[in-house]
């Protein structure tokens, strides 16, 4: 009887999974909008590339392979039996480019696919809302043919991809960040007012103390560990402007001017840019190839030193598992989860981000005839957010997951080694400087655009 019960329950979910969004909601995921299921569904998909591609990097994961009998050139054989399996490509800095290259490519065909579509009954709309189990058919195709690609200028050419697309994205994750202060402040400040003001208003200048505290004790630690009296001029440079970039749009976020047609601005959102900037700093700081201004964090544990800059020449090893790595990796994926659920009021955010106002808000799932809740569609008269564009940032936090993983090393053909190389780290001191641009520019917006409406 059980396993009638499993089969049939089973036999449900494969249902949905060849059907639309609504349909996923059958006895499998929680009642909400098609629009919110179906940027989940997806983002589902980039987490599982992610999480394959870690599993792939994995320090000591071709020696296990090897010891599997007749599977990979040059481990253990079977009698009669050819190893045909290069591990050397499907582990390693390799496998993270390919794996996220089909990423990629998934995510930009459906790019394509979904410009322009309006509403779900579009009947583009029913691919972007349904046939779950072809997709991950389809992303599972090309990752096996990503794996067939020669390697010769490959790795190269992807990696000046990987810069791009990460350098946007890195301001895409600035955008979601300030949104997230503005919603986070604004639900803060109507609880105050509907009572208990002191209680809010403490919680708010506690998290506003927090941040600043975090950003200027890191500061206070890129200026001990990461410049040295006669050396890394470039690290003294990016640490000042950043500090008084961050100086600046705090104290331009609480003038009277920007309080009187932005009331919901504050020191919560500046603090969490703030803080913010300082890791992107920090990040960039970690790909400078002179070992003398970039000690490796395990050196700066045991307070220990390294003897001279490594030369920029050499082949580098890739430390796959640092600390900014790991930061960035928790911010991906708090970004990416908050991008397929946000439901934002900000009309400057929203136009940014080509989505409408209040869209991923969730509500209660309808009612079949057969008793089964189900999602609501809730884009039959006009889609929330823009189809393509959500497929675009997809591909660009693809990308992204491969600079961080690989560590923002410039793959060597000729070494097969990584190198640490300068221009990841201006992509990334760039990128910072252009993100607190973007959330200056909608704080003084409204005081220069005076005939148009921010509110």
């Amino acid at each position: 009887m059980g396993a009638c019960l499993a089969l049939c329950s089973l036999a449900s979910c494969a249902s949905c999974l060849c059907g639309s969004a609504p349909c996923l909601l059958c006895g499998c995921c929680p009642s909400s909008n098609n629009s919110t299921v179906t940027r989940l569904v997806f983002s589902f998909f980039l987490l599982l590339g992610t999480l394959v591609s870690v599993i792939m990097i994995l320090p000591g994961m071709e020696a296990q392979l090897k010891k599997i009998p007749g599977f990979c050139q040059g481990g253990s054989s079977i009698p009669g039996v050819e190893n045909h399996v290069n591990c050397d490509i499907i582990v390693g800095y390799k496998s993270v480019y390919r794996m996220c290259f089909a990423m990629a490519c998934f995510f930009f065909l459906f790019s394509l696919i979904m410009i322009r579509v309006r509403s779900s009954k579009d009947p583009r709309g029913a691919i972007q809302n349904g046939f779950w189990f072809f997709k991950f058919l389809i992303l599972v195709g090309i990752t096996v043919g990503a794996f067939f690609i020669p390697d010769g200028t490959f790795h190269t050419v992807w990696f000046y991809f990987g810069v791009v697309g990460s350098f946007i994205f890195i301001i895409i994750q600035l955008i979601l960040l300030i949104d997230f202060a503005h919603s986070w402040n604004k639900a803060w400040l109507e609880n105050a007012e509907e009572g208990n003001r002191k209680c809010w208003f403490a919680g708010l200048l506690t998290f506003t103390f927090l941040h600043y505290a975090l950003a200027f004790a890191a500061v206070v630690l890129f200026y001990i560990y990461y410049t040295q009296p006669d050396d890394c001029t470039e690290h003294k440079v990016f640490i000042s402007l950043n500090l008084i970039f961050c100086i600046i749009v705090s104290i331009v976020s609480i003038l009277p001017k920007v309080q009187d047609v932005q009331p919901q601005s504050g020191l919560l959102q500046a603090s969490l840019i703030s803080l913010y900037t300082m890791y992107v700093t920090w990040s960039a700081m970690t790909n400078n190839p002179n070992r003398k201004c970039n000690p490796s964090l395990l050196s700066l544990v045991t307070n220990t030193t390294s003897s001279g800059p490594t030369p920029t020449t050499a082949p580098g090893q890739v430390q796959w598992w640092d600390a900014q790595g790991i930061v960035g990796l928790v911010i991906f994926l708090f970004c990416t989860l908050y991008a397929s659920i946000r439901s934002s009021n900000n009309v400057q955010v929203n136009k940014l981000m080509q989505t409408e106002e209040g869209s991923g808000g969730v509500s209660e799932g309808a009612v079949g005839e057969d008793g089964v809740r189900r999602a609501v569609d809730n884009e039959e008269d006009g889609v929330t957010y823009s189809y393509s564009f959500f497929h675009f940032c997809l591909l660009l936090a693809s990308l992204y997951i491969m600079m961080t993983l690989t560590n923002w090393y410039q793959p060597d053909t000729t070494s097969q080694a990584m190198l640490s190389t300068m221009p990841a780290v201006w992509v990334k001191i760039c990128s910072s400087w252009l993100g607190l641009a973007l959330y200056l520019w909608t704080l003084v917006a409204p005081l220069i655009l005076t005939n148009r409406d921010f509110s």
